[in-house]
């Protein structure tokens, strides 16, 4: 084998498409571009234009508010919750924090805050704190023989960024030496 005989795999490099390079190409004249006018032309970036139409986007009335402070919360089932300790993937002799559920999977790492709601059966007795529970969820774990500890929620904490667990870990332990 000598160098001169290597070759790539038939197929695997394609060359780029030469427009305006002759009417036999197929691609020739108007290179592809259709006839005259400022789409024909190069840099143009028109979206949303309708001719002179209302545009769509000013036609649609909008409706609704988006609040820019809210406090969005990841939301955890009990269902969920119980098929990852039934997966061994969270450890009910210790407590669970959202920490834990980010470890296990059931939140993302960047979440700050966590619901738990009562969609489900939870049959382990769990010790679980998170940012807010629904009645029927607090019901739920404690018949089950746990307990919820109700965190509350800061108004001005950001949202950590993905991968950052320890920083989230530390957070934690520092609410519990302030209490909360």
């Amino acid at each position: 084998m000598k160098l001169n005989d290597l070759f790539d795999n038939a197929g695997s490099k394609k060359s780029r498409n030469r427009v305006g390079r002759g009417i036999g190409s197929g691609k020739g004249k108007t290179a592809g571009r259709g006839h005259k006018g400022q789409k024909s032309r190069s840099g143009v970036a028109i979206k949303g234009f309708e001719g002179g139409q209302m545009p769509f986007y000013r036609r649609v009335p909008k409706r609704g508010f988006n609040n820019i402070f809210r406090i969005e919360r990841a939301e955890v089932n009990l269902g969920r919750l119980q098929s990852a300790i039934d997966a061994k993937k969270i450890d009910t002799s210790k407590d669970i924090t959202i920490v834990e559920l980010a470890i296990a999977g059931l939140v993302r790492a960047s979440d700050t805050a966590v619901r738990l709601l009562g969609n489900g059966e939870l049959k382990a007795k769990v010790n679980i704190t998170v940012n807010g529970a629904s009645a029927s969820a607090v019901s739920a774990v404690e018949k089950a023989g746990g307990k919820i500890t109700i965190l509350d929620t800061p108004k001005s904490e950001k949202p950590v960024k993905k991968g950052r667990l320890k920083r989230q870990e530390k957070k934690q332990q520092d609410r519990k030496k302030a209490g909360f």
